[in-house]
């Protein structure tokens, strides 16, 4: 059974956590993506704590059990200075496996801190500095569609991740639904993240520092990245494509690149097996080096 735990953000904001695994192993921290919540990885928790990791998985800020931000910063700086926070607080760089915007705060966190050993590691998974903007777009989407209204109940959010993701088989156990949203006292059931994180100001005044993804920024990260580096991508995902892939390999020459098939943009949840066994391969090399 994971162990609850918590981190410090940096704005001094209580971050959600579930831990497993030996709390004397080495660390390793896992950061969903925009309007997830820690439980997106499936059985990766699990998997990793059983093959000699400590392992985290983290409710990024203003995201499940984590705090709101209560100025809305939603920035790129507020998401990777938390990273750093969290690597602080373990005491230990750790090995950062980051889905999505998780990944992008990694990637940020590492590649604009030379000076710091952010980590030991670092997994991206189904994201790089450049992404197609249809996937971007149909993401957007979804979060929006539902916001305010909620839904009336739980066989309506599955048809609408369905509808949305619809090379997953559709869960006939609604349950686990439940970690990812909230029944408010209308009876009504809602995304269980921050609006301010989509319709806030998203940050400060600067509008480049504000943005999530900026290629220049991020591909500025990317080549100060030169710890060991995996990319895993949904073979069938619309946001990272081939070339955006191919790309992240030219700005940090020495990542591996492992194409998960039947998987799109979550690949986490879409093919956790596979998903998983890529991430094991990839730490027991980090492991051995």
């Amino acid at each position: 059974m994971p162990q609850l735990a918590e981190f410090t953000g940096r704005d001094g904001n209580r971050l959600a956590a579930d831990a497993a695994g030996d709390p004397a192993a080495p660390p390793a921290v896992l950061l969903h993506g925009g309007g997830q919540t820690r439980h997106s990885w499936g059985t990766t928790l699990a998997s990793l704590g059983d093959r000699g990791w400590r392992v985290y998985e983290v409710d990024l800020r203003g995201h499940g059990d984590s705090d709101w931000a209560a100025d809305g910063d939603y920035t790129l700086d507020a998401f990777a200075g938390d990273v750093l926070a969290i690597g602080e607080q373990l005491g230990t760089p750790p090995v950062l496996v980051g889905a999505s915007l998780g990944g992008l705060a990694s990637l940020a966190a590492i590649g604009e801190h030379p000076e710091r050993t952010v980590a030991r590691a670092l997994v991206l998974v189904d994201v790089a500095p450049r992404v197609e903007e249809v996937g971007r777009m149909r993401i957007g989407t979804f979060m929006i569609e539902h916001m305010e209204s909620g839904f009336g109940s739980l066989d309506e959010v599955a048809d609408a991740i369905a509808a949305y993701n619809p090379h997953r088989p559709r869960p006939t156990n609604l349950e686990g639904l439940k970690k990812n949203l909230r029944q408010r006292d209308n009876g009504r059931w809602y995304w269980h993240w921050d609006p301010a994180f989509i319709s806030g100001k998203m940050g400060g005044e600067d509008e480049t520092r504000a943005s999530l993804v900026d290629p220049v920024r991020l591909s500025q990260a990317a080549r100060g990245v030169h710890l060991p580096t995996l990319l895993v991508r949904g073979r069938v995902s619309d946001l990272l494509s081939e070339e955006g892939a191919q790309e992240l390999l030219q700005l940090v020459p020495h990542a591996r690149l492992v194409d998960v098939a039947g998987a799109g943009h979550m690949v986490a949840g879409d093919r956790n097996d596979l998903f998983n066994d890529a991430v094991v391969e990839f730490l027991e090399t980090v492991r051995q080096g």
